[in-house]
């Protein structure tokens, strides 16, 4: 927030400020605030309409009343407007603790030569006027029922217009709880993008410099004056796996990264994204590398299919069962959303308690025999999955193993 927008939020009115936090202030052409939630601001109608109908009165308004207007945000009868607080009837008894209710308000002090009553905006005479109060204590505006004739409504009437006002009140909570929800998930996504353009460039930096490193490891390895049973020759092993596990990371990281980013669609074969990413894994389709894939075109980003393919192809590497030959199928189904992409393997397969914990980046499950890894594959998925406006779900393959299921949206 810059400083002239920091200014004008400490100028203003405190009570102004507690009423932007529910949506209830102009904006900023200065039309009247309505509820965000279509059917909150249809319930809050019928509630107006329902208030004018059992006081047998023709008139029924919710009022907010700010520092300087009033705010009809709903009406029944007339049409919503807005005045200036000082020609408000509401504004003269909102705060007060109870009920307002006058038979002939030409005839009562507080509004005997207010303009809706004059004549000069409107001929009010029966008013009867509930404060809408949250359960903080902030009073937002009222609930008032009003007609051009002297009259009385029975005490059961008055009591059901309170009933209504606490119901205006609750649609209203409603309203600040939702605005509360969007900014906290509009500030937790800027928060993600921030994070993940870090951890991006950050990945991205490091494999240069990590990548001349591992040359001149492989330049060292190859030297003809280092003999093959010296001690150096260890080191530099231990150097080059380290390194290429630390590459290895920091390509996950900046999958990862990208992985929510912005998506470039279009029709794409899955056997031929498939192959690409068990060729990146050194492996190749078929019945002698265990891994079969059947064709079918989906509405995807390609390269972040590919990255999710070979994550899930690489998982099913890692953690295949030492007891059995590789077995990995890659198919797709219909769905009323659109395609379903399952890579069911016949490895270790995945508990169904530890299947929440597995989505989660850097979570490894650390089993005896597993195979090296970052956490960041199934949650990279994960994210591809969300980016698509589709959901990964994970089960078990029939006879052992795991399945691992996306839906990508037409």
């Amino acid at each position: 927030m810059d400083a002239t927008a920091m200014q004008m939020l400490t100028d203003q009115d405190p009570r102004d400020l507690e009423l932007r936090d529910y949506g209830l202030l102009p904006d900023t052409a200065g039309q009247i605030p309505e509820l965000v939630d279509e059917q909150a601001r249809g319930a809050l109608n019928n509630l107006v309409r329902l208030a004018a109908s059992l006081c047998g009165v023709p008139y029924s308004v919710v009022n907010i009343i700010t520092s300087g207007h009033q705010l009809q945000i709903a009406a029944s009868g007339t049409d919503a407007g807005m005045c200036s607080r000082e020609d408000s009837m509401c504004a003269s008894v909102f705060l007060e603790p109870g009920t307002t209710v006058v038979r002939d308000a030409s005839r009562d002090p507080r509004f005997a030569a207010n303009p809706f009553v004059t004549g000069e905006i409107a001929d009010v005479r029966f008013y009867a006027s509930v404060p809408l109060r949250t359960a903080s204590g902030l009073v937002l505006g009222s609930l008032c029922v009003f007609s051009e004739g002297a009259e009385l409504p029975r005490r059961e009437q008055i009591d059901v217009l309170e009933v209504l006002a606490q119901q205006v009140v609750e649609l209203l909570e409603l309203q600040h709880r939702t605005l509360q929800l969007n900014e906290a998930l509009a500030e937790l996504e800027r928060s993600n993008a921030m994070l993940a353009e870090f951890a991006g460039r950050v990945s991205h930096d490091l494999r240069a410099p990590l990548t001349t490193i591992l040359g001149y490891v492989e330049l060292a390895e190859d030297d003809p004056e280092i003999p093959q049973d010296h001690p150096v020759k260890e080191y530099l092993q231990l150097i080059g796996s380290g390194g290429q596990r630390m590459l290895g990371t920091l390509q996950d990281v900046l999958d990862y990264s990208r992985a929510n980013g912005q998506l470039n669609r279009e029709r794409v074969s899955l056997l031929a994204v498939t192959a690409e990413a068990a060729q990146d894994l050194g492996v190749s389709l078929g019945l002698g590398s265990g891994i079969l894939c059947e064709d079918a075109q989906l509405y995807a980003d390609r390269s972040q299919l590919r990255t999710m393919v070979q994550n899930l192809l690489a998982n099913s590497l890692n953690y295949r069962d030492s007891q059995r030959d590789l077995r990995v199928a890659v198919t797709a189904t219909s769905c009323p959303r659109g395609l379903t992409v399952h890579v069911a393997d016949n490895g270790k397969g995945i508990l169904p308690a530890d299947r929440p914990r597995a989505v989660e980046p850097l979570v490894r499950l650390n089993r005896p025999g597993d195979g090296p890894g970052t956490g960041l594959g199934l949650a990279t998925c994960r994210r591809i999955a969300q980016a698509h406006g589709g959901e990964l779900t994970i089960s078990d393959t029939p006879g052992g193993g795991t399945t691992v299921s996306v839906t990508f949206p037409n």
